[in-house]
C-alpha cells in the first residue's frame, strides 16, 4: 500500500509520501537509542509536566486534528472530535497516576531475611509500535502515553493511509516539550518492519492490527527473544436476555455496532437475543439501524461515513454476499451506497450458520449479525466457539446470569448493561487470537517496564555464619 493520504468519502489522492530511506531508517533508530539513554534519566515528575503539556497542545489543535482524520480515514467528525478530547483526558490521567505508579514497591523484607527488600520498575528502552488507522490518534496514544510516562521511547509505524496524522503525533510531543527524539514516527512500509524489530536497539514492539500482522510480528520478535504486545482484533458478543431493557439495549446496540463507520476492534459484531425478546429487540433494533444517516462524514449530522478503504468495502461486500447465498436474510441494508467514495449501507443480517464466512471472520464494516438463543449458555457456548475473544456485552437485569457471563465468557473484557470501551483506568486487551498482553492503566505501563527485584542485606556485622542470601538458591 503506498504511503498516501486518499479521501475515502471521495476516493481522490490528496497528498503522497516517499518512505524512508535505508540510511534515513538507521539515522532514527540510532537517534532513538541515544534519546534513551538521556530520558530514562528524567525524572516521573518531569514527564508528567510533558505529559501535561502535550495534552495542552493537543486541546489548542483539536478542530484542525479532528478534520486530519476525519480526511484520511472517514470517520465522522463528531467521533474524530471525540477521539481528540480522549487521547487529552489520557495524557492527562497518566501525568496524574504515572508518578505513584512508578514508585519502589516495598516487599517484606524480614520474610526474606533482608534489611530492605522492594521492586523497581524500570524503562527497558526504544519500544516499536506498530498500529491500525481506524482510531488513529487513540490507537498510538493509548502506547504513546504509558511509554513516555515510564521512560520508554517510541518509533511509530503507522498505518500507510494515515500518514498526516502520524507526522502530527511526532510534532505534538515535540511541540509539548519532550526531549528530540523520544518519539519518531517512521514513514516505511511492511516490509520494513522486520528490520527494525530485529535491530538491537529496539527493546519490544507493540501491535494493534489483524491475526496475520500480529503472528509475523510475534514471530520475528520471538526469534529476537523480545517482548511484544499485541491486540488482534474481536468479534465481540452482545447478548439479550428477556429481563433487560430492550429500547436501550437495541440503542446501544447501534451504537455498538456502528461506532467508527463500523471499523472497530471492540464493536460488537453477533448479537445473540433470547427468544423470549427476540421479535421485540430484532424490530427495534432494524427500526434504529434503517433510521441511521449515511453521509459525508464532515458533515456535523452524518452518524455513518465511508469505509476507510476501497479494499475495505469489497471485503464487507464478499462476506455479506457470500451470507445471502447461503440462506442469510437481509433485514436491513446489505449494498454499497450509490455515490463517490467508500459507502456500504448499515446492514443487519439474521439466519446466520458456521457455512457462511461470516460466522468466524471479524468483518469489519457496518454488519450486524442476529442470533436467536434459548438460553444465556447457548449465547456464550456459541460465541466461545469464535477465534477471537477481545470484548463482550451482556443485558441483563439478572443477577446469577450476570455472574454466568462474567465466569464463562471468554473475552479479554466484559461488560453489563453497557458498551465495550476503553478507559486509561482499566486494563485493555483479549485472549485466544485477539492477542495478548494490556494496555492501559498501570498493567498496561509495566508491560514495557522490567521489574526489577532490589534485596538489601543487613550489616556483614550483624550476619551469622554461613547465613547468605543464596543458601538456598537454585
Amino acid at each position: 500500500m503506498a504511503i498516501a493520504t486518499i479521501n475515502p468519502a471521495t476516493g481522490e489522492t490528496l497528498k503522497t509520501y516517499e518512505p524512508l530511506s535505508d540510511a534515513a531508517l538507521e539515522e532514527k533508530i540510532a537517534r532513538a537509542a541515544t534519546a534513551w539513554a538521556s530520558y530514562r534519566r528524567t525524572s516521573a515528575e518531569q514527564r508528567a509536566g510533558w505529559l501535561r503539556a502535550a495534552a495542552d497542545v493537543l486541546d489548542t489543535d483539536a478542530g484542525t486534528v479532528a478534520e486530519l482524520m476525519t480526511t484520511e480515514m472517514g470517520k465522522t467528525l463528531a467521533s474524530a472530535k471525540a477521539e481528540v478530547a480522549k487521547c487529552a483526558a489520557a495524557l492527562r490521567w497518566y501525568a496524574e497516576h504515572g508518578p505513584a505508579m512508578l514508585e519502589p514497591e516495598p516487599k517484606d523484607a524480614a520474610a526474606v531475611k533482608a534489611q530492605a527488600a522492594y521492586v523497581v520498575h524500570q524503562p527497558i528502552g526504544v519500544v516499536l509500535a506498530i498500529m491500525p488507522w481506524n482510531f488513529p490518534l487513540w490507537q498510538a496514544m493509548r502506547f504513546a502515553a504509558p511509554a513516555l510516562m515510564a521512560g520508554n521511547v517510541g518509533l511509530l509505524k503507522h498505518a500507510s493511509n494515515v500518514p498526516q496524522t502520524a507526522l502530527y503525533l511526532e510534532e505534538l510531543f515535540r511541540r509539548a516539550g519532550f526531549p528530540d527524539d523520544v518519539f519518531q514516527t517512521l514513514l516505511i512500509g511492511s516490509s520494513a518492519i522486520e528490520k527494525v524489530l530485529r535491530d538491537d536497539r529496539v527493546a519490544a514492539a507493540t501491535l494493534t492490527g489483524s491475526a496475520p500482522a500480529g503472528q509475523s510480528v510475534a514471530s520475528i520478535a520471538g526469534d529476537a527473544l523480545k517482548k511484544t504486545v499485541l491486540e488482534l482484533g474481536g468479534s465481540d458478543p452482545f447478548i439479550v436476555m428477556p429481563s433487560a431493557n430492550l429500547d436501550k439495549a437495541a440503542e446501544v446496540a447501534v451504537t455498538a455496532r456502528n461506532q467508527n463507520n463500523g471499523q472497530s476492534c471492540i464493536a460488537a459484531k453477533r448479537f445473540f437475543v433470547h427468544r423470549d425478546v427476540a421479535e421485540e429487540f430484532t424490530r427495534l433494533f432494524a427500526e434504529k439501524i434503517g433510521a441511521l444517516t449515511v453521509g459525508d462524514p464532515m458533515d456535523e449530522g452524518t452518524q455513518v461515513g465511508p469505509l476507510a478503504t476501497e479494499s475495505g468495502r469489497e471485503d464487507v461486500e464478499k462476506y455479506v454476499d457470500d451470507a445471502v447465498a447461503k440462506g442469510a436474510a437481509v433485514l436491513v441494508g446489505g449494498k454499497r451506497v450509490d455515490r463517490p467514495g467508500w459507502f456500504y449501507e448499515p446492514t443487519l443480517l439474521s439466519g446466520i450458520t458456521p457455512e457462511m464466512d461470516l460466522y468466524f471472520e471479524e468483518v469489519f464494516g457496518p454488519v450486524a449479525a442476529l442470533f436467536t438463543v434459548d438460553s444465556l449458555g447457548e449465547a456464550i457456548e456459541i460465541a466461545n466457539s469464535h477465534p477471537y475473544g477481545l470484548g463482550a456485552n451482556l443485558w441483563s437485569e439478572d443477577e446469577d446470569e450476570r455472574a454466568e457471563f462474567i465466569a464463562d465468557v471468554a473475552s479479554g473484557m466484559a461488560f453489563v448493561n453497557g458498551m465495550v470501551t476503553s478507559y486509561p483506568d482499566l486494563p485493555f486487551g483479549g485472549v485466544k487470537q485477539s492477542g495478548y498482553g494490556r494496555e492501559l492503566t498501570e498493567v498496561g505501563m509495566r508491560e514495557f517496564m522490567n521489574a526489577k527485584t532490589v534485596w538489601i542485606g543487613p550489616p556483614s556485622s550483624e550476619q551469622g555464619d554461613g547465613d547468605t542470601a543464596g543458601a538456598a538458591s537454585e
